[in-house]
């Protein structure tokens, strides 16, 4: 066996072990469970964190502030240090007959060892007093009128009110991206494919596992839950907070939730390579924890469950070696497959499953950017700020195990 064919057999044996060992990762089957219209409806306040997002609030506020919810809501909308009146244009929005009840509140700038929208949510959260659910959302998400409703009710599935069990802590929808552009059809369901492979989302609901993922965009949680684990302060230094937040709840006893959501959507526009880049090199040299040898590890790893097979096959073909085709096309077959589903999600054609290796050769180098800009002191760059590496309180020390 040649050291071609012995690496194209490694990234099939890779392949296979993704398909059919990691959590069905590739499967987009879960959503929300359908919802009791007759349970109560406990209290909920919606917490916005926003920063310079008057291009894209009125597109998502409105969204929030005419939720069809049958108990106590109401929207708090926290302007983190925002230069392009987010604050005002907020309040005039809220202005709109029949809608939910909205605050607009500052918190001032960040303190050492915060991160602008931790700080903002943490003070949204102090703000909304004795709730039962607090809903954390990004400014850039609309959210279907029932969105809230479903959050909720999927939440107390199976909670014993009168024993304080059953239910969820947190519920997380990952919101569907924008696709408008080549570029977001290009970038957008590879990366909410590579999230899922690296969190699958069956070992993150699954009550005891390591894993516990969430989608920043859009997460419910149980306010007291959130308390007993410290309350946001917890993870005040994390640039990837959803994860950690997600993390932080069942590391204390509390179940979580995450799928993909159908009705709630990012109207955030990503039209330019370059605005997609930072979208993912900002957090991820923060996600392997800033360290050197995760780094290399994942570029090797990238390079040879991703580029191996295409690269290889053109080789055996030119070659007339068959024990470099027969796995090479078999590991890209399987990588095939098992982006068709979410590809399908995003309503693209079956045929751009070969693009993937282009556009995972793409977030390779991404995520080398990011370690490149953390050296150089511009890591975790947003708005405006820039984060250095966290300490004890931000991220968080292991990677998803099952």
């Amino acid at each position: 066996m040649t050291a071609l064919s012995l690496i194209a057999w490694v990234s099939l044996l890779a392949w296979a072990w993704l398909a059919f060992g990691q959590g069905r990762f590739w499967w987009t089957d879960l959503r929300l469970p359908p919802r009791d219209p007759g349970a109560p409806r406990p209290s909920v306040a919606v917490v916005v964190p926003a920063r310079d997002e008057a291009e894209v609030l009125p597109l998502s506020l409105p969204s929030l502030l005419a939720q069809q919810y049958a108990g106590e809501a109401r929207v708090i909308l926290v302007d983190d240090g925002s230069t392009d009146g987010t604050g005002d244009l907020a309040r005039k929005l809220g202005e709109a007959a029949d809608t939910l009840p909205l605050t607009v509140t500052s918190p001032g700038e960040p303190p050492a060892g915060w991160t602008g929208k931790l700080w903002a949510l943490r003070h949204g959260v102090e703000l909304a007093g004795n709730v039962e659910y607090l809903l954390l959302t990004d400014a850039d998400i609309a959210h279907a009128p029932d969105s809230l409703d479903s959050l909720v009710a999927a939440a107390e599935t199976g909670r014993d009110r009168n024993a304080g069990s059953g239910g969820y802590d947190l519920v997380s929808q990952m919101a569907r991206l924008s696709t408008a552009t080549r570029w977001e059809q290009l970038i957008v369901p590879a990366f909410v494919y590579f999230f899922a492979q690296l969190y699958p989302f069956r070992w993150s609901n699954k009550p005891g596992a390591r894993t516990a993922a969430a989608a920043g965009g859009c997460t419910l949680v149980r306010r007291e839950a959130l308390a007993e684990v410290g309350g946001v302060a917890a993870i005040r230094g994390a640039v990837i907070d959803d994860v950690n937040l997600a993390r932080l709840v069942k590391r204390g006893g509390g179940r979580t939730w995450i799928g993909l959501g159908d009705r709630v959507d990012s109207v955030r526009p990503y039209p330019e390579l370059g605005q997609l880049w930072r979208m993912v090199s900002r957090s991820a040299y923060a996600q392997l924890r800033h360290n050197v040898l995760l780094l290399v590890g994942t570029v090797l790893g990238l390079a040879l469950i991703y580029l191996v097979p295409p690269v290889l096959l053109v080789v055996g073909l030119v070659t007339l070696a068959p024990t470099v085709i027969v796995p090479s096309l078999a590991a890209w077959a399987l990588m095939a497959v098992t982006f068709r589903p979410m590809l399908a999600y995003y309503g693209r054609p079956a045929a751009e499953t070969l693009l993937l290796p282009f556009t995972a050769s793409l977030y390779l180098l991404m995520t080398v950017d990011s370690a490149i800009q953390h050296w150089r002191g511009r890591g975790a760059a947003w708005k405006g700020r820039t984060y250095p590496a966290p300490d004890q309180h931000g991220e968080e020390s292991e990677l998803p195990a099952r």
